[in-house]
């Protein structure tokens, strides 16, 4: 018997009721499967907690569903819309482009520009051979014939590449020009190479265009099982590119490389990829300016507001000098959306109250039983509840299918131990479909700026364990706050990430009391303004977590769910974006992070990112200002200076992300120290971005500032801010049946945040001359 494999995602991760969803399903070994509408309440499965807890809820999609398995188009390319067939050419013509491969030598073919049909060898297509040599090539559908350069392309250098075919004689000159200039490429002038290779060959056939694509960056192919996609796509960047109907001169194409004005004569077609930069960035469309207007549009987010092959390094966005920043990023292995086919459509009840959501999707039995969750979200339609949760949805799209656990160099030394890996994190290893995170690298080498919920993502699942630190992480660890906003029986509702930015405060604003989830790393500038202006405005936040609003991300209000972010030269980063691409392609807005553009954590949140380490978690101790009058009832009802010294994620309430209170960073300076951790082990790291000189003695040890801190300040209109300091802390509430110190402080801070009027202990400190 076949092995079962089900994978699925649906078009909405925030709904209302009554708002209709999709989902999309993909079966392999089975043409059938059941789904199971599923209230999430606990994710974690560690044996000192409650372990998994769903609630089977009564709905018209629970039932059995035809399905079959779905294909994805992996790469990413342009594609031109070319109803008049102008670019179908057999008659002579001319291509052209700047490019700067960055994996030429890849043992595969990699088209650039053409219009060509894997599948039936028909059409003309300029790319790149598998030894990593420039070609050009043409086909009738029955023969192939090929041109090659006489020297192979060199990775990141920019290059002017055309392909000139004459019909009258049937010959076609091949082009290839070195552009470097002192900033564009990664060699210089004075390495002594020969980029130049101009070779004119007779052909033995015509092109032959029936009914393929003009594509840039991969060429149309065909399978049986899935009909037709795209192949051969490029790795690289390829900045202004074009097409004559006409054979030009060596003297033509040296114009077109130096920038000067493009010929009109036989023009077909010239893609101006500087154009359409406005203040917020550029979309996916890049603009033909010749005469037939035949615009291309991207398929997998193309990267752009990328540095071009004239890039002079004086400035470093694309909003200064568009004119430099032509060049579109293309990659083999990227995958933005599945585009997969509905497999069946749900109408959220207008009965379901606000909750945390999945379809649970079922297909054989026994041993081989293969099940599948897809998460959502639902929203209550008229906010009622006092409390709210707010979903971290975009943290949970940048750490989407993440690879870094596969990374022993990295992790092990971080976790104390070798990843444990599952198999469902190989079957995501493998399987190019799924798509990359943020942590991720693409082949190349480049990383991966963008990502989307439109795909299976295999770690947004209950159960799901971090291979690299053994324990819940992100979605499944957010349960764990969800299950006890369920044992405390308090009443309340979920909003995400996406409604937040796109609503701004009137999201929050309904709510006495916010929590957030334990690692809301990732912060768009409309997020981050309506946390300040609720908190402002009387609103009462509790920071359930470690190393939040950190990272500066950005949405199109067109496409929802895909985000941007750049890693610059900060933080603690996978990757780092090149000179002169720091800023977001979405937005306009430099990316990096908040710190950077002088909105650090503390500002809102009094605590900061500052270490972090996947081995053994540490305890709380009390500290002097938690037995000050003004704050002391936090801690009703603990016993002793010590709590937390316990936890699902590696045994104790401060671990994995730690944050400090930094009155440098803008803690607002009357916040009041109630905790600290300590006794961290060297695997605790100080954050590199505090890190000015090398020297030893920043591990937990040595360093000071390697501590988790729990605090607590007031904010006008009776506003306040509660703060943990620590990923583990939402790990810790479900210990001993929610029964523990740390779920009392917690419930302690709940409970006077829901009380109208001035919270416990405000009130005019005579001695200190303010308000607390």
């Amino acid at each position: 018997m076949a092995q079962i494999k089900i994978f699925g995602y649906c078009d909405r991760l925030s709904v209302k009721p009554g708002d209709a969803m999709n989902f999309m399903v993909s079966a392999d070994g089975t043409d059938r499967i059941s789904a199971q509408l599923v209230r999430l309440i606990h994710g974690d499965e560690h044996p000192t907690g409650p372990g998994f807890v769903e609630r089977e809820i009564q709905s018209t999609a629970n039932r059995e569903w035809p399905a079959r398995k779905q294909y994805t188009q992996v790469g990413s390319f342009l594609r031109v819309a070319d109803p008049q067939n102008r670019l179908a050419l057999s008659e002579s013509f001319t291509v052209y482009a700047y490019i700067q491969p960055t994996l030429p030598a890849f043992n595969v073919r990699q088209a650039l520009v053409g219009r060509w049909s894997i599948d039936r060898n028909e059409g003309y297509c300029l790319g790149i051979n598998p030894k990593g040599y420039l070609e050009f090539w043409m086909g009738d559908g029955t023969e192939v014939d090929y041109v090659g350069a006489e020297i192979p392309l060199v990775a990141n250098v920019w290059y002017f590449v055309a392909a000139s075919y004459d019909a009258q004689t049937r010959r076609v000159t091949l082009y290839q020009e070195g552009m470097l200039t002192r900033y564009n490429s990664l060699l210089s002038k004075v390495t002594p190479y020969d980029y130049r290779s101009h070779v004119t060959e007779p052909m033995r056939v015509k092109p032959r265009n029936q009914d393929a694509p003009f594509i840039v960056s991969g060429a149309q192919d065909w399978h049986e099982l899935r009909g037709h996609f795209i192949g051969q796509c490029y790795c690289g960047k390829i900045d202004r590119h074009g097409v004559y109907a006409k054979a030009l001169s060596r003297e033509a194409l040296d114009g077109i490389r130096s920038g000067r004005e493009l010929p009109k004569d036989g023009l077909v077609a010239h893609w101006d990829t500087t154009k359409g930069y406005d203040a917020r960035g550029i979309g996916d469309t890049v603009l033909d300016v010749g005469p037939h207007g035949l615009h291309s549009v991207g398929y997998n987010k193309p990267i752009r507001g990328q540095t071009g092959w004239n890039w002079n390094g004086r400035e470093d966005c694309f909003r200064l000098a568009p004119e430099q920043y032509g060049g579109i990023e293309f990659h083999v292995d990227v995958m933005i959306d599945s585009n997969w086919e509905p497999t069946f459509a749900f109408t959220v009840p207008e009965s379901l109250r606000s909750g945390v959501y999945a379809m649970r999707l079922r297909a054989g039995d026994g041993t081989g039983l293969a099940e599948e969750y897809v998460v959502f979200f639902v929203r209550a339609a008229q906010p009622k509840a006092k409390v709210a949760m707010l979903i971290p949805t975009a943290s949970y799209l940048a750490y989407a299918n993440e690879h870094l656990s596969f990374d022993a160099q990295i992790i092990q030394p971080m976790a104390g131990q070798p990843p444990i890996v599952a198999e469902i994190d190989v079957e995501m290893y493998k399987n190019q479909e799924f798509g990359l995170s943020t942590y991720d690298r693409f082949i190349d080498g480049k990383g991966v700026c963008f990502t989307s919920y439109r795909r299976p993502i295999v770690n947004m699942r209950p159960k799901h364990r971090m291979s690299s630190m053994g324990c819940t992480w992100q979605f499944p660890a957010d349960l764990s706050i969800i299950g006890w906003l369920e044992a405390m029986a308090y009443d309340y509702e979920v909003l995400t990430d996406e409604d937040l930015h796109r609503e701004g405060l009137a999201a929050l604003a309904p709510y006495k009391c916010v929590l957030t989830g334990s690692h809301p790393e990732y912060f768009s500038e409309p997020m981050l303004d309506a946390s300040e202006d609720y908190i402002e405005s009387g609103g009462r936040l509790l920071y359930m977590g470690g190393n939040g609003f950190y990272w500066c991300v950005g949405f199109r209000d067109d496409q929802p769910w895909i985000m941007e972010v750049r890693k610059l030269d900060s933080g603690s980063r996978a990757w780092e974006a090149k000179p002169g691409e720091h800023y977001l392609q979405t937005t306009g807005e430099k990316s990096g992070l908040w710190k950077n553009r002088g909105r650090p954590p503390q500002k809102i949140l009094g605590v900061g990112f500052t270490a972090e380490g996947f081995e053994e978690s540490r305890p709380f101790r009390r500290m002097p200002d938690s037995y000050h009058r003004t704050v002391s009832w936090i801690m009703d009802g603990v016993e002793g200076e010590v709590f937390g010294d316990f936890g699902l994620a590696r045994g104790g309430a401060a671990g994995v992300e730690l944050d400090r209170y930094d009155l440098k960073l803008g803690t607002p300076p009357h916040t009041k120290i109630l905790a600290s951790s300590g006794g961290h082990s060297d695997n605790y790291i100080l954050v590199v971005e505090d890190v000015v000189y090398m020297h030893p003695g920043f591990g937990g040890t040595q360093e000071p500032k390697v501590r988790a801190d729990v605090t607590y300040y007031t904010a006008p209109n009776h506003g306040a801010v509660f703060s943990t300091g620590s990923i583990a802390w939402g790990s810790a509430l479900p210990h001993n049946n929610f029964d523990n110190n740390v779920s009392r402080i917690t419930k302690n801070v709940v409970d006077a945040f829901l009380k109208d009027g001035p919270l416990p202990g405000w009130g005019w400190i005579a001695d200190e001359k303010q308000w607390r």
